[in-house]
């Protein structure tokens, strides 16, 4: 099952790890990297390691690390500390292309079969937007292997990377490059038959922009989002849950192909339907059933 609500916890923050697991979100993202100043790294991944271990194991929720950069002397240091306390996964920032994925799957493997872990437990989730050369590899996630959970996008770093000056236009809409970034990664990530998550809203006390945010990346096919404050859990939740109105909907629609075996166009309410809608309203029946109840319409 995706995630709706992927909430970053700086590693080094006592009090903000004893508090996520109360936060609502379906995955907890522990942050070794850019929520960790140098001279707290080592102290945040000792913290972060003694916290996973403490943990029931596969507990609710998801308790994932973001790592330092792959190719950085701080990721092996890392991998090292967290592994052995068995996170859910790793998010993998910086990631260029499915090869920075499979040698860290490699990695992986040998800190699992090292610590007595099962092949593959660990799953990863790249950041696969953060470099200039990452938005030309996006549709060659698929090659990964089962590890691979997801691909979300980052505006921050690429905007620094190439020398933005910002990454919103006018109206407060992405600017053409981070919508490029944006789009490609949604269509990498169902290319690759994995979860698209979309990118965090940086005003946490912006509700109402939160909750746009949230129904663009929905209605565009994302089925989560990063959340970088608690108070963006909930309304993110809610945002990313098929409705009841929508439940009642897709009902109707699988109902009607069912009555009518072997039609592959029909109407309802006047409104003409064939086979991409079906399947359409069978996927919003199983994340539904996979997931709480949506609010009333």
């Amino acid at each position: 099952m995706s995630a709706r609500s992927l909430l970053f916890v700086p590693g080094d923050s006592d009090r903000k790890l004893e508090k996520c697991a109360a936060s609502g979100a379906d995955l907890v993202i522990m942050d070794l990297e850019d929520a960790v100043a140098p001279e707290h790294k080592a102290a945040a991944r000792a913290r972060v390691g003694a916290w996973l271990g403490a943990r029931p194991q596969r507990a609710a929720p998801q308790c994932w690390v973001r790592i330092n950069p792959l190719d950085t002397p701080e990721a092996a240091l890392d991998l090292a500390a967290v592994v052995a306390a068995r996170p859910d996964g790793i998010v993998q920032p910086k990631t260029r292309s499915a090869d920075d994925v499979i040698r860290l799957g490699r990695r992986l493997d040998e800190l699992e079969a090292q610590h007595g872990i099962a092949p593959g437990s660990t799953r990863i989730l790249p950041i696969a937007t953060e470099t200039p050369a990452s938005i030309f590899t996006l549709g060659g996630y698929g090659s990964c292997g089962p590890r691979l959970y997801g691909l979300t996008w980052g505006a921050e770093d690429l905007g620094t990377a190439i020398g933005a000056a910002g990454n919103r236009d006018a109206h407060g809409a992405w600017s053409a490059p981070f919508q490029l970034a944006r789009s490609l990664c949604l269509f990498g990530a169902h290319a690759a038959g994995v979860a698209a998550i979309d990118t965090l809203h940086a005003d946490f006390r912006d509700q109402p922009g939160l909750r746009a945010s949230c129904a663009e990346a929905r209605r565009d096919g994302f089925t989560g989002k990063l959340a970088i404050h608690p108070e963006q859990v909930a309304v993110i939740n809610e945002c990313f849950l098929p409705s009841a109105a929508e439940v009642a909907q897709a009902r109707r629609i699988v109902a009607l192909f069912a009555a009518h075996p072997g039609v592959a166009a029909l109407a309802l309410d006047g409104r003409m339907l064939d086979l991409p809608h079906l399947r359409q309203a069978e996927n919003t029946l199983a994340r539904a059933q996979r997931l709480p109840p949506g609010p009333a319409p």
